[in-house]
């Protein structure tokens, strides 16, 4: 039903490609140097920082005033939007554009428009707005950005309906949409379906950079060096230029590999793509130096990048001090966190959870602690991580009553909390070793509030009775209230068990 019209609509489409889909915008610096500091629909618009703020009552206003309101210029704010990630805004700038009579839209126009409602409203929104668009306008850009839609979702079944149809109506003219199902095999580690739809590919149009770096990125996830080789000479002999990107993923398989000589050659090569326009590639280098023991590399890019930024933001934060740790340059991460914590207001605690893991990690609970007590004095928020860190380190010295503490704020901080086995485990190895049955109960409390209490956890608190010599009180009894089955090492250790004293009845389950 979602396709039945495509068909029809063949005759009116016009041939899709990438260059038909790229709207051409200035930048929003462009605007403020011409601008001389006027006032602007755009800076009205940008200034926009909250959700609850309404970017159709900012348009209407600006007419109000007598300003008049251009197509190219509201598409040249979606784009600033979009790029700030700021969808909402962006949205309704382009359901305004589509009540205006006077406001001619494309379907590049549409294709946005679905893309936006995706991302705010969920992709059943998406499918009801491609069925309600104009037959001429269901084409190549709207069902590229549905193709897109069900690729972010990992919509495989549906993705791939989608491209069929699009074969039959002959939309399938160059390699975005190739790429978008590239990406969703790659994602869902559907590696054998690469081959295949990069085969359809050549066979309808011609790749593009992105083509070949996707193809690299399979190659990579499966160590496949010839294939990945293979396809970099292919990009070369197609006269495409290899972007940043390219050489990145080269140089990661060669690290993998062990080639060091490849990796410094292909990393040089990715240096030299890299520019203040693909700011993130230099995060990039700093990670593939680290990977390859270069600390001297790492040290000579952070500076450059601190010349050719204003500031630094925090993900580039993480990378560095990530790092220099890994590096064993200690003091110097502890040193530019100095400067993070001066410089930066946000409060991401995942900045400093990079020290305190170090700090556990090298068994120095007394920094980790004072370090701790350091972020909470600036104002910093634990999340999940921090106190899971603590717990960790807590755990390492065997101070049970901190672990608890701890554990139990870390499963507070989170929404849905994913169980990690790993470290309830240990926990518990931990409280039986001490023979510390309370501690075992109170961890028993704890999991059973965050609504994960199993067979296997029932069976750990009885290990620890068993090593302490007492029998567990009503314990039947419980797990039936748990709605929890008894498997054989359960039998097993109440029989055990059975033969002990009987230990003390405890208030925590009384």
């Amino acid at each position: 039903m979602l396709l039945r019209s495509l068909g029809a609509t063949l005759a009116a489409a016009r041939v899709f490609s990438t260059k038909a889909a790229k709207v051409t915008t200035l930048g929003l610096a462009t605007e403020k140097k011409g601008a001389g500091g006027r006032d602007t629909l755009g800076r009205r618009l940008l200034s926009l920082v909250y959700a609850k703020r309404s970017a159709a009552i900012t348009i209407r206003k600006w007419k109000e005033e007598g300003h008049t309101v251009r197509k190219y210029e509201l598409n040249r704010i979606v784009r600033e939007l979009r790029k700030l990630k700021r969808y909402k805004h962006a949205l309704e700038v382009c359901e305004w554009m589509e009540l205006q009579y006077d406001i001619k839209l494309v379907s590049g126009d549409y294709a946005v428009h679905l893309d936006l409602i995706s991302k705010i409203r969920g992709l059943s929104s998406a499918e009801n707005f491609f069925e309600n668009l104009p037959d001429k306008m269901r084409g190549p850009d709207t069902c590229s950005a549905l193709l897109h839609s069900y690729v972010q979702n990992k919509k495989s079944a549906e993705a791939e309906a989608l491209m069929e149809k699009m074969s039959e109506c002959g939309f399938l003219k160059c390699p975005l949409p190739y790429n978008h199902m590239l990406n969703l095999y790659i994602s869902n580690g559907q590696l054998d379906k690469v081959p295949q739809m990069l085969q359809e590919l050549k066979k309808n149009t011609s790749p593009d950079v992105v083509t070949y770096n996707l193809w690299l990125a399979a190659c990579a996830s499966q160590n496949d060096k010839e294939t990945a080789e293979k396809a970099f000479l292919e990009l070369k002999k197609a006269k495409i230029d290899p972007d940043w990107i390219s050489y990145s993923t080269l140089t990661s398989l060669y690290i993998k590999m062990e080639l060091p000589e490849k990796a410094a050659t292909t990393l040089k090569e990715m240096e030299k793509r890299t520019c203040r326009k693909n700011r993130v590639a230099y995060s990039s280098l700093l990670s593939l130096y680290t990977n390859m023991g270069y600390k001297d590399e790492v040290l000579r890019i952070w500076k450059k990048m601190m010349s050719l930024f204003a500031k630094m933001n925090d993900a580039e934060y993480t990378c560095v001090i990530s790092s220099l740790v890994k590096l064993g340059e200690f003091e110097k991460a502890e040193n530019i966190y100095d400067e993070w914590e001066s410089v930066s207001g946000t409060g991401d605690p995942r900045v400093p959870n990079i020290l305190l893991a170090a700090y556990i990690n090298r068994n120095q609970l007394e920094m980790a602690e004072s370090f701790y007590n350091r972020l909470v004095t600036k104002g910093i928020k634990p999340c999940y991580t921090t106190w899971e860190l603590l717990t960790w380190g807590y755990l390492k010295k065997g101070q049970m009553e901190k672990v608890l503490e701890c554990f139990k704020k870390a499963i507070g901080s989170v929404r849905k909390w994913v169980p990690d086995h790993r470290l309830i485990t240990a926990a518990y190895n931990k409280l039986e070793e001490q023979g510390d049955i309370d501690g075992a109960e109170h961890l028993l409390v704890t999991l059973r509030n965050a609504g994960h209490v199993s067979t296997e956890i029932y069976n750990l608190l009885l290990r620890t009775y068993a090593k302490a010599g007492k029998m567990p009180l009503i314990i039947v009894e419980r797990m039936q209230k748990d709605n929890v089955q008894m498997d054989a090492d359960t039998q097993k250790l109440l029989k055990i068990t059975s033969e002990m004293p009987v230990s003390e009845v405890s208030s925590i389950f009384s």
